[in-house]
C-alpha cells in the first residue's frame, strides 16, 4: 500500500508540475518540468530519466535553419505563394485554405506560418461573401495537423528519437500520417463547409451591420438591399423603402459596395492582398525546402547514408537525428552566406525566440516524465500499458487529451508514446494514433484560435463561456476522427 502511495504522491508531482508550468505559460513548462524533475529526484530519491538530448538538439538545428530562412525573407515568400493560392480559389475556399494551411506548416515545420494567413483567409471569404468561420476554423485545426507530418516539426524530432529501434524510421511514420493527414483535411472541410449560417442569416452579423461596426461586402450587396426592401414592404413603407432603409443598407455596405450595387449589379473584381517579399526571399525559402526534401530521401534510403560498424562489427547507417541536425545546421548556414544575413539578426527572430521555448518544455517535460515511468514501470506504466495493449483506442483518447490539457505536442509526445512502446503496441498503430495531439485545439489557448476569432469582424468566429465549446471545436474532433481511422488503415500496408 506505501508503494502505491508513494506513486501517487509522484504522479501528483508530474501533474503539479505541468499544471503549474501551463499556468506559467512560455518557459514556464519547460522549468517547472526541471522543477518537478527535481523534486522526484531528491524528495522521493528516483534515479534522473535520460535526458533527451537527440531531440533537444534536433529543435535547435530546426529553428535555427527555420530562423535564418526567416531573416532572409523565406518566410514571407513561403505565406506569399499561400495567399495567392487561397485567393485564387475563392469558390473552394473551405477546400483550398485547410490544405494550403497543412502543406505549409509541413514545409516549414512550424504552425505560426499560419498567423500570416488569417487575414488573407478571413479577407477573401468576407469579400466573397462567406461565412469566415468555415475556412478560418477549417485551416486552424488542420495546420496542426501539419506537425506530425512534419519531417523537421518539435514533435517529429521527438517521436523519431523515441521509435529508434522499432524499425520505423522517418519513412514509415510519414507513410503513415501524410496522407492520414491529407483524408482528415478533406473531410474536415466537407463537414465544415456546411455548419453554420450564411452571413445573411447570422443574427450576429446582421446586428454588427446594424450598429455600424461591419459592412455588407459587395459580394452580398444585391441580396442584402432585396431583402431590406422586403422587410420595409411587408412593414407597409414600399415607397420610402430607397429613401430609407434601402439607403441605409447601402451605406451600411460603404462606397465601394454601393457603388457596386449602383453598376447594375456588376461584380468588382476583389484586389489581391499583397505580401512583399524582400529580395532573396525565394532563394531563402528554396534552400531551406531543399534541405527538407534531402532529410525526407536520406530517411527513405538508408544507403545513402555514411554507415560505421557497431558494436558486433556491422555496418550500421547513421541515424536521422544525427542526419537532421547535420543538415539543418548546414542549411541554417548556407543561407546565412549566400544571402548575407547577419548571424545576429537571425537571433532576434520570432521563430527563434518560439523555437526555444518549445526545445526547453521539450527538455524539461520529457526529463521529467522518462525520471517517473523509468522509475514505476512495475507499479504503474505496466498496468496502464496492459489497458492500452487491450484496447489501443486509449491511446489515442489520451494523446488527445493530454495536449489539450498542456497545448504541448512535444512535450505530450514525450509522456505518452513511451508507455505505449512499453506496453508492446505495435510501432504501426502508434504512428496511427500518434496525429491525436490534434487534441492541441481543445481549449482557445492558442495564439492560433485567438487571432483567427479576432480577425473575424463578422463575429461567425467565435468562443463561449463553455472553455471546450468553440468555433473550432467540431472541425477539430472531425479531424481526430478521420485521422486516426486513415491511420489505422494505412498502416496495415506500410511495412516495417
Amino acid at each position: 500500500m506505501m508503494e502505491y502511495l508513494l506513486v501517487a504522491l509522484q504522479g501528483c508531482v508530474v501533474i503539479g508540475a505541468i499544471v503549474l508550468g501551463v499556468r506559467t505559460g512560455g518557459l514556464g513548462l519547460g522549468l517547472w518540468g526541471v522543477v518537478g524533475t527535481v523534486v522526484l529526484v531528491f524528495a522521493f530519491h528516483l534515479p534522473p530519466g535520460s535526458i533527451p538530448v537527440d531531440a533537444f538538439f534536433i529543435i535547435i538545428a530546426v529553428i535555427t535553419a527555420s530562423s535564418a530562412m526567416q531573416a532572409a525573407g523565406g518566410i514571407d515568400y513561403l505565406v506569399n505563394i499561400a495567399s495567392k493560392i487561397i485567393q485564387r480559389n475563392p469558390k473552394r475556399l473551405t477546400y483550398v485554405a485547410p490544405l494550403v494551411a497543412f502543406v505549409f506548416t509541413v514545409l516549414s515545420g512550424t504552425s505560426n506560418i499560419f498567423f500570416a494567413l488569417i487575414p488573407v483567409i478571413y479577407e477573401t471569404s468576407y469579400r466573397n461573401g462567406q461565412r469566415p468561420e468555415r475556412a478560418l476554423a477549417a485551416s486552424t485545426v488542420t495546420s496542426g495537423l501539419g506537425i506530425t507530418a512534419s519531417p523537421v516539426s518539435a514533435a517529429m524530432a521527438a517521436y523519431i528519437v523515441l521509435m529508434d529501434g522499432t524499425g520505423y524510421g522517418l519513412p514509415q511514420i510519414l507513410l503513415i500520417t501524410v496522407p492520414a493527414a491529407i483524408v482528415a483535411c478533406i473531410a474536415t472541410s466537407f463537414v465544415q463547409q456546411r455548419l453554420g449560417k450564411d452571413l445573411l442569416d447570422d443574427p450576429v452579423f446582421m446586428k454588427r451591420v446594424a450598429e455600424g461596426t461591419v459592412e455588407v461586402p459587395a459580394a452580398l450587396q444585391e441580396r442584402y438591399a432585396a431583402r431590406v426592401g422586403q422587410v420595409a414592404t411587408s412593414a407597409g413603407g414600399a415607397g420610402p423603402v430607397s429613401g430609407g432603409a434601402a439607403a441605409g443598407g447601402a451605406a451600411a455596405g460603404g462606397a465601394a459596395a454601393g457603388g457596386a450595387a449602383s453598376r447594375g449589379g456588376a461584380k468588382a473584381t476583389p484586389v489581391l492582398i499583397e505580401h512583399p517579399v524582400p529580395e532573396g526571399g525565394a532563394t531563402a525559402a528554396w534552400i531551406f525546402v531543399t534541405g527538407t526534401l534531402l532529410i525526407v530521401l536520406l530517411g527513405l534510403f538508408p544507403g545513402l547514408r555514411p554507415a560505421f560498424p557497431d558494436a558486433e562489427g556491422e555496418l550500421v547507417p547513421i541515424g536521422m537525428s544525427t542526419v537532421i541536425e547535420m543538415v539543418m545546421f548546414s542549411v541554417a548556414l548556407v543561407i546565412i552566406l549566400v544571402r548575407k544575413v547577419k548571424p545576429s539578426l537571425v537571433v532576434e527572430q520570432p521563430l527563434l525566440r518560439a523555437g526555444f521555448v518549445a526545445a526547453v518544455a521539450l527538455f524539461g517535460i520529457a526529463w521529467m516524465a522518462d525520471t517517473f515511468i523509468s522509475a514505476n514501470e512495475e507499479t504503474i506504466i505496466e498496468p496502464l500499458g496492459a489497458m492500452i495493449e487491450a484496447n489501443p483506442l486509449l491511446l489515442a483518447v489520451a494523446l488527445f487529451i493530454v495536449c489539450g490539457l498542456t497545448t504541448s505536442q512535444s512535450a505530450t509526445t514525450n509522456t505518452l508514446i513511451p508507455i505505449a512502446l512499453a506496453a508492446g503496441l505495435a510501432p504501426g498503430i502508434i504512428t496511427a494514433m500518434w496525429p491525436s495531439l490534434i487534441g492541441v485545439w481543445l481549449f482557445p489557448a492558442n495564439g492560433s484560435q485567438i487571432a483567427a476569432v479576432e480577425t473575424d469582424l463578422t463575429g461567425s468566429t467565435k468562443l463561449t463561456q463553455v472553455p471546450i465549446w468553440h468555433s473550432f471545436t467540431i472541425p477539430m474532433l472531425v479531424s481526430w476522427v478521420a485521422v486516426v481511422i486513415a491511420g489505422l488503415l494505412i498502416q496495415l500496408v506500410v511495412p516495417a
